[in-house]
């Protein structure tokens, strides 16, 4: 990748260092693969980002069906154009607004199909003349032979296409593609000036209300049309319809064939796009710009060192951190200004707002993963979360672009508050954070802003099944669908509050919480010895199929093999239901060894991916259960299962993940993992320790401090730990504390056979 990236620099007369191999110097962008999770069902982009930035400007191949996620997809053949908003993993698909695509002569106002490319404007590639790195994205368009190179800052993108000499360049501005093809009600382009375009996007989709503005600016003249449809609009200096368009033709194209172009993207109005693009892009250095993503990532990535003679190994590593800090996203303009989540526009240049929260997913290991190397970071998001309690009356669930979707279960918000809380990161409103935590578990639909989605509010962000598990102690499954999911993480989520009130001494609270933690063992079933749905009447239901993936089901995105184990807060207590220890070890063996058939329908089980035996990697309930075995006394298994899913489940390839990314948390689970510790209950400030595979990790802690974790004897064979010490004194138990981590020091492992 690097070599063809040269070439390809080079080719294009950017110039920027010596293309030799022995010449570049160490940079841990080097060891970065963008195209990790592009195929398969990965739903990652390949395009140009900063870390948590507002843009993220990528290549779109296609728009529907489940693999549009990102809008990129590895196997596709043609690219319809380059949008500046993408979400990066997800299971549901959103995002891809402002497509720009640069063109030659005369083109239909219409993409095309990836059957039939030349039916529009979209032109075959191939990955022989395309090339990425963080910050920077290359592609050589086909049909027309235009090169385009892309790059970012935090809120603005920099395009730079090399047009044929002497042709007839071109570039059509289509505000009608959307990810997964939601409304968009009113869309906006205007002509500032000749070489000033700007407009806004309204779309109705998963977020329900998106605004995206923009503000572009280009280097050379243009002479322009604008359309409503692809209804030419004559003497119009500006559109405003359901999808504006606009063909701009650059006049005396320079020798070179160069045409860049500067464009801000905002929340809030096109004044904030303009300010952006002005503050973060002044001029015209494309190579410039290049080297400060590039930097931006090198300080990123090079939080953690490795040492060893695995390359593949070594990418993959350095691509899940990439990966883990590529969203949540940044959603504050530079003069401060924010869109809330009640749709107002509000000022606050001491507060910097974030948007995409995937929480059901990001709690386990990404935002785990910021307290250790990002904390700081972790708690600017957390003061996001509160600011938007204060805007809605009620932490997010999974909140898009201000608003939120009501997507996945639990309130896991409280997931990540706790578990900084507990690691004593606390730079939030402490107090604040406390009531935000208890209003999320009381079923309460009152104090809700206004604008909130009713629907949403009642059936997804405060579902009734709060309500149950309150009263009952269990959600009834004849009353609401994925009940022993909701009660299962309800539970966790609960004795969360608990240990946060213990912390702040109301006793009362936390007895009530406590209590309610408990819940889990009202959906055990000691027949079976799983988590089953029970009815109005108490009574079990009827038929039971274990192995059955359905939706609507007692399951969320799993099956009862799945959900089994989900009750991180408490093991001890899970092992006492299921027998003690041994029983417990027998039974996460048949886990393990039983067939990965599922039954049920086909189509619900798209999640449930990476399967060993019934546990499925590629879907996140299942990722704390490796790490069980350390509790059932065979810590040596716990060691060989992580080996064989770093190893077999993550991969140097566009392939290379066995579910989709989902904003982070795959990559999170690896990189933790790989540097030999897990976040196995966050709010719980303590590590599971796996199989290290790296010889050497140093982690540079954000107060100067260094913890360095060696694996002596470290070997593909050798997998197994045989001793563990911890600043020189022997660890008696495979787990250690996140305060340990934060001192610095070392952890070493002797490995063995």
């Amino acid at each position: 990748m690097k070599n063809k990236l040269c070439m390809l620099l080079l080719a294009s007369g950017i110039g920027l260092f010596s293309c030799a191999e022995q010449d570049l110097p160490k940079e841990y962008t080097d060891s970065v693969n963008v195209f990790i999770g592009t195929g398969g069902h990965g739903h990652t982009f390949p395009g140009a980002t900063l870390p948590h930035g507002m843009v993220q400007l990528s290549p779109d191949t296609r728009l529907f069906g489940w693999d549009a996620c990102s809008g990129y997809y590895y196997d596709d053949t043609s690219i319809m154009g380059f949008t500046h908003t993408h979400l990066s993993g997800t299971g549901i698909g959103d995002y891809g607004d402002i497509l720009f695509m640069p063109v030659v002569g005369e083109k239909p106002l219409i993409a095309g199909t990836a059957e039939n490319p030349d039916e529009g404007y979209r032109s075959r590639f191939s990955h022989e003349q395309e090339s990425a790195r963080p910050g920077y994205y290359q592609v050589l368009l086909q049909d027309d032979s235009i090169n385009v190179e892309l790059t970012a800052t935090l809120r603005a993108g920099l395009h730079r296409y090399t047009y044929p000499k002497a042709s007839d360049a071109r570039l059509i501005v289509d505000m009608e593609p959307t990810i997964h093809g939601h409304q968009h009600p009113v869309t906006q382009i205007r002509v500032v000036n000749d070489s000033t375009i700007a407009g806004m996007k309204y779309t109705v989709g998963w977020a329900k209300r998106h605004y995206v503005y923009f503000y572009a600016v280009f280097s050379s003249p243009f002479d322009y049309k604008l359309y409503s449809g692809t209804e030419y609009q004559p003497d119009s200096t500006s559109v405003t319809v359901n999808t504006a368009k606009a063909v701009m033709s650059f006049r005396n194209l320079p020798a070179d064939g160069r045409v860049l172009a500067k464009v801000g993207i905002s929340s809030v109005d096109e004044e904030g796009a303009r300010l952006n693009v002005e503050a973060e892009i002044p001029n015209w250095d494309f190579e410039g710009v290049m080297k400060q993503a590039n930097t931006a990532w090198n300080e990123a990535l090079g939080k953690i060192d490795i040492e060893t003679s695995d390359n593949d190994s070594r990418t993959v590593f350095y691509t899940s951190l990439y990966h883990a800090f590529i969203q949540p996203s940044l959603a504050s303009d530079v003069d401060g200004r924010y869109r809330t989540m009640g749709h107002e526009i509000k000022q606050d240049a001491s507060y910097t707002n974030y948007t995409v929260f995937s929480l059901w997913d990001t709690f386990r290991a990404a935002h785990p993963l910021y307290t250790i190397v990002t904390p700081e970071q972790n708690q600017a998001f957390i003061r996001s979360l509160l600011r938007k309690y204060d805007e809605g009356g009620i932490l997010p669930k999974w909140e898009l672009a201000s608003n939120e979707t009501g997507t996945m279960i639990g309130y896991h918000a409280v997931s990540v508050i706790a578990d900084a809380m507990m690691k004593k990161q606390c730079d939030f409103d402490v107090k604040k954070a406390l009531e935000a935590c208890i209003r999320s578990s009381v079923y309460d639909t009152t104090g809700v802003t206004p604008m909130m989605d009713r629907q949403i509010l009642n059936g997804k962000l405060m579902p009734v099944s709060i309500k149950y598990k309150n009263e009952l102690g269990y959600i009834p499954c004849d009353k609401v669908g994925g009940s022993v999911s909701q009660g299962l993480e309800f539970a966790y989520n609960d004795w969360l509050i608990a240990q946060m009130m213990k912390e702040h001494n109301r006793k009362d609270l936390y007895d009530k919480y406590m209590e309610l933690s408990r819940n889990y063992r009202n959906y055990f079933d000691p027949e079976t010895k799983l988590m089953r749905g029970r009815l109005s009447d108490g009574s079990w239901i009827t038929p039971f199929d274990p192995a059955s993936v359905q939706r609507p089901s007692n399951y969320v995105e799993g099956n009862a093999w799945q959900w089994a184990w989900f009750v991180p807060q408490d093991v001890e207590g899970l092992m006492e239901l299921v027998g003690g220890q041994k029983s417990f070890e027998a039974h996460l063996d048949t886990l393990f060894t039983t067939s990965s058939e599922l039954t049920g329908d086909p189509n619900a089980a798209a999640d449930v991916t990476g399967m060993i035996g019934q546990y499925a990697h590629g879907n996140e309930p299942s990722h704390h259960i490796p790490y069980l075995y350390n509790y059932a006394g065979a810590p040596r298994k716990t060691q060989a299962l992580v080996d064989h899913i770093l190893r077999t489940l993550y991969h140097n390839d566009p392939n290379g993940l066995s579910g989709n990314e989902d904003v982070g948390q795959m990559s999170a689970w690896y990189a933790l993992s790989a540097m030999g510790f897990y976040s196995f209950c966050p709010g719980r400030p303590v590590y599971e320790i796996g199989r290290p595979i790296f010889d050497k990790v140093t982690i540079h802690l954000s107060n100067g401090k260094d913890f360095v974790i060696q694996a002596k004897n470290n070997s593909v064979e050798n997998k197994y730990i045989r001793s563990m010490k911890l600043n020189g004194e022997d660890l008696a138990e495979p787990r250690f504390s996140h305060f340990d981590l934060m001192k610095g020091g070392e952890l070493i492992f002797e490995m063995e056979n």
